[in-house]
């Protein structure tokens, strides 16, 4: 978001854009590019209300002109902020123009009912603002944009506008590590689907609007345009955002509608006092979750009282209801399906949720197994029976249950080596030369899965074996023992001949897990002949 300073107002639509920009992560339904829709609509109509705000303040600095003895010096500031109007609406104009170029040419236009046709589309966007050399429209804008902002802070050179165009790495608003490496336009407009280019575009001209209205504040108080009379007053509350996720913090200014430093007022929150400073009080709250509605959602409400004295001395009281949303928190397990544990061994699970984004500093619990938190969402699950319940809190507050099965780790696959080659059914068909055969390996084999998803348990070894040569029924030689690793059978090999076998037989079998425990592990009877030729 652009940095300096902003309104009240300001501050609840960049609110908005961030909360509905931070569910694009969450894979991006027809149902939140609609409600990106709803943003761009709302922020459209906001800036329209800032617009005509401008234009009347242009009208103003008119007036005070007109009735000014000074016309002169005066008249250099009207011009000036008519200058800055006239600016703004070109910037506007070409900012028009992107937008239609997003809706026919990334949206496929508009179907006969007015609506976009696709929403979804992404790729187009990039294509057309990032380009594939970053000489993109984006770029353009980028310029245009900067261009605009030095050409109106000419008129009032003390006062910080807002960076509209402010890098990634720059806005502290931006946490992602992989984010910070974009630049401006990648970050608007990459893996950026219809709805949220033109949402990121009113939001622009929100922040632009914004600049617009220092300088023609700075030049309306330069004509005293800027002492307002009023002679109403009303209660105003100006929340952050009216939808906050449970775990988040729920803020609001309360204050007098058009602020007169003459007057005290005292401010209360269901009866609760609150400090006052410059004529408003700020208001904040965890949002508590609850009882939510189908959509995931809840009604929280308010009671805002302002409490002013008249000029005729006596206390005049104006008490303003308030409502917020408060939306269910998501937490998403990294996987498409939840995945099956293994019994007694480091399942690491790892947790998000976008909605919560840095406030999502979660704890585990449950049932059926040992839960090992291990930072960042990241926990690591020992089970200790057939089924686990894994809990997810943030800051105290239940966000989901998730349950997972568990299985027994797969008993691993023998492998016998002949001379570092594999006994195969070939080789047990055909058999190897007696003279020949002078090493045998056998090794236990983890499950490639298992392996896979649980490498710090898929430790297996061959902890005992034996090897006998026979001729028939009967034993030659004395038998040898062997674990895992490489058995020279140099000694037995001395009294093979043509017609014998070898016989290996299994004894046990071990597996050290991620503690470094070794248990047994029951692979039932295993036994291979190797005949000789």
């Amino acid at each position: 978001m652009a940095g300096g300073k902003e309104t009240p107002r300001q501050k609840m639509i960049s609110m908005m854009y961030l909360v509905l920009t931070a569910m694009l992560a969450l894979q991006v339904s027809n149902s939140i590019l609609e409600k990106f829709l709803i943003l761009d609509t709302s922020l459209r109509r906001s800036n329209t209300t800032t617009t005509n705000t401008n234009d009347d303040r242009v009208k103003a600095i008119q007036a005070a002109v007109d009735k000014s003895t000074n016309k002169a010096e005066y008249g250099k500031y009207l011009t000036q902020a008519q200058e800055v109007r006239e600016k703004t609406k070109a910037l506007f104009t070409y900012l028009e123009s992107l937008r239609e170029r997003i809706i026919v040419e990334a949206g496929g236009d508009r179907d006969e009912t007015g609506k976009i046709v696709n929403l979804a589309e992404e790729e187009k966007v990039a294509s057309i603002f990032v380009g594939p050399a970053k000489n993109g429209e984006g770029y353009k804008m980028e310029k245009t944009i900067d261009a605009y902002i030095a050409e109106i802070q000419k008129y009032a050179p003390e006062i910080k506008l807002p960076d509209v165009t402010i890098q990634p790495k720059d806005d502290p608003e931006v946490i992602d590590p992989a984010e910070k490496n974009k630049d401006f336009v990648q970050m608007m407009f990459e893996a950026t689907p219809v709805p949220a280019a033109l949402a990121g575009l009113s939001q622009k001209k929100s922040d632009i609007l914004n600049a617009e209205s220092q300088i023609l504040g700075y030049l309306a108080s330069k004509v005293g345009a800027e002492d307002i009379k009023f002679d109403k007053i009303f209660a105003v509350v100006i929340p952050d955002s009216r939808t906050v996720v449970a775990g988040q913090t729920y803020k609001a200014d309360v204050a007098i509608g058009a602020y007169s430093s003459a007057i005290v007022p005292r401010i209360s929150i269901n009866g609760a006092a609150l400090t006052v400073t410059e004529g408003k009080g700020s208001y904040e709250t965890v949002a508590q979750g609850g009882q939510y509605d189908a959509n995931g959602q809840l009604k929280r409400s308010y009671t805002a009282t302002i409490s002013y004295p008249k000029p005729d001395g006596s206390i005049q009281t104006v008490n303003q209801e308030e409502t917020y949303t408060v939306l269910k928190p998501s937490v998403q397990i990294a996987t498409a399906s939840l995945p099956a544990l293994y019994l007694r061994c480091a399942n690491k699970i790892q947790t998000n949720s976008p909605g919560l984004g840095s406030l999502f500093k979660p704890t585990f619990s449950g049932t059926g197994a040992d839960f090992i938190p291990g930072g960042g969402g990241l926990v690591t699950v020992v089970p200790n029976s057939a089924k686990v319940l894994l809990t997810v809190n943030n800051d105290g507050v239940k966000l989901e249950d998730f349950p997972f099965k568990v299985r027994r780790v797969p008993k691993p696959d023998i492998q016998v080596l002949a001379n570092n080659a594999p006994v195969n059914d070939n080789v047990k068909k055909r058999g190897i030369k007696a003279s020949s055969l002078r090493r045998i390996n056998v090794n236990a084999i983890a499950d490639e899965d298992f392996k896979s998803n649980n490498p710090d348990d898929a430790n297996f070894r061959v902890s005992s074996y034996d090897i006998f040569l026979a001729s028939g029924t009967r034993p030659k030689g004395s038998p040898l023992k062997g674990v895992s690793g490489s058995q020279d059978i140099g000694q037995l090999a001395q009294e093979a001949e043509a017609g014998d076998r070898y016989l290996i037989i299994v004894n046990k079998v071990q597996r050290r897990n991620f503690k470094g425990e070794v248990e047994e592990v029951n692979i039932g009877e295993f036994s291979i002949e190797i005949p000789l030729n």
